[in-house]
């Protein structure tokens, strides 16, 4: 996957997370918590395209500005990542885990 690409998203929207880290989630995509300014993205997202990493990882960092998914929210989704609701789309076709994977 090669390393997150955290800082140059910092510099461009403004925002630095107290903390961040990957986890295996079972159910959701990431996570914020407003309070402590931390994130989490799901481990899954190693299988996935890096377009699709980096708009979540834009989605979380969006939250350090504004908690909630309003029009607001949508509006500095716009101003830093235009095409976040086609990769928003392309992750949404994708299942969040791949399970059935054989090795």
């Amino acid at each position: 996957m090669g390393e997150l690409p955290l800082h140059p998203w910092e510099e461009k929207i403004g925002v630095t997370p107290n903390s961040w880290g990957v986890k295996n989630m079972k159910t959701k995509r990431g996570s914020f918590n407003a309070q402590a300014k931390r994130i989490w993205l799901n481990l899954e997202f190693a299988k996935k395209p890096l377009e699709c990493l980096e708009y979540r990882l834009v989605h979380e960092l969006i939250h350090l500005l504004e908690r909630r998914h309003n029009e607001r929210f949508k509006a500095y989704m716009d101003k830093h990542l235009p095409d976040w609701r086609e990769r928003r789309s392309l992750l949404n076709k994708m299942p969040l885990a791949h399970n059935d994977l054989i090795y």
